[in-house]
């Protein structure tokens, strides 16, 4: 590897340190190669996503941008380029054939907020919005199968990726790539829900809300605003049977997680089970708390995240 490409690498690893939280713990049971494509990869997105959430701008304005991104990197993916991450990028596609299409769904799946109507944005908010009063909250889904639709751009085209990298041999662990991505996105939607309610948007089907007669104003205003209360605070009976309903559903799709571990490239395996299981578990956290995602966010400490890495590690050395 050339000293410019090294280099290279060497920015998209600085990227996804920074800013990948979940997903860097996983890059790093990778094996040197693998895990600078897939932080090249993690670097791309990072840059598209910029620009679609740069709230400095228009939609409109944003859109020409993404595409303007779009053009660029179709033009490195051929040619020389001066911008690290397209380089490593270029590089490996070429190592791994990624198909380009593929990376072009990676740059859609972050512009979801800038498009009107469903699939719409997705569960990502810039700092210091205004609380939404309850007029304006918006249901983006009137269907499961509409989420469902809006979680494979969002995430399931990231599990698509990634598989390339880890490589993997039978066509059927594409389908359960992508349903992991479900299940992540959907644990996602679960944790955030008050925090999209807050800016008027929610993400869980109108027919769930329907089922489980909870108003989508409620979410807005459900919890307490001192500490005190809140250790007491117990989520509405409608709103913790729709939330587990939910949960019900991920659990659904990480069991395909478990199928997709056996069938992609053993070097890669521990990897894939570090991130399963770091969201597993914060899926299990939640349903510990009862469902209360109405006081702070649920997350997992950097120590269990490391521990979840040494074990991961660890399958590694035994192995």
């Amino acid at each position: 590897m050339s000293f410019q490409l090294d280099t290279a690498y060497s920015v998209c690893r600085d990227v996804a340190r920074s800013q990948a939280k979940n997903f860097y713990y996983s890059f790093l049971a990778l094996p040197k190669e693998k895990r600078n494509a897939i932080c090249a990869v993690y670097a791309f997105m990072r840059q598209a996503d910029d620009i679609a959430d740069d709230e400095t701008m228009p939609r409109d304005a944003r859109r020409v941008r993404l595409q303007k991104f779009i053009d660029d990197w179709h033009h490195a993916a051929t040619h020389e380029s001066d911008d690290p991450v397209f380089m490593a990028l270029s590089d490996t596609q070429k190592r791994f054939n990624i198909p380009h299409d593929l990376l072009d769904a990676l740059v859609r799946g972050t512009a979801m907020d800038l498009i009107e109507g469903p699939p719409a944005e997705p569960a990502r908010r810039p700092s210091g919005v205004q609380t939404a009063t309850a007029s304006t909250h918006k249901v983006v889904y009137r269907s499961f199968q509409d989420l469902y639709s809006y979680c494979y751009y969002v995430a399931s085209v990231v599990g698509l990726v990634c598989i390339k990298i880890f490589g993997y041999k039978e066509q059927r662990a594409e389908k359960l790539a992508e349903e992991c991505g479900v299940a992540f996105q959907l644990t996602n939607i679960i944790r955030d829900v008050k925090e999209d309610a807050l800016v008027g948007r929610i993400y869980l089907p109108e027919e769930d809300l329907t089922r489980f007669g909870v108003d989508a104003d409620s979410f807005s205003k459900i919890g307490c605003t001192e500490k005190k209360a809140a250790k007491d605070f117990v989520v509405p009976e409608n709103v913790r049977n729709l939330l587990e309903f939910e949960a019900e559903r991920a659990r659904g799709y990480y069991r395909s997680a478990e199928e997709l571990q056996g069938l992609i490239d053993e070097d890669s395996r521990p990897a894939l089970w570090v991130l399963v299981t770091i969201y597993q578990r914060l899926l299990g956290r939640i349903t510990q708390k009862q469902y209360d995602v109405f006081h702070g966010k649920v997350r997992l400490s950097t120590w269990e995240k490391v521990s979840v890495l040494a074990r991961g590690v660890a399958q590694t050395v035994i192995g």
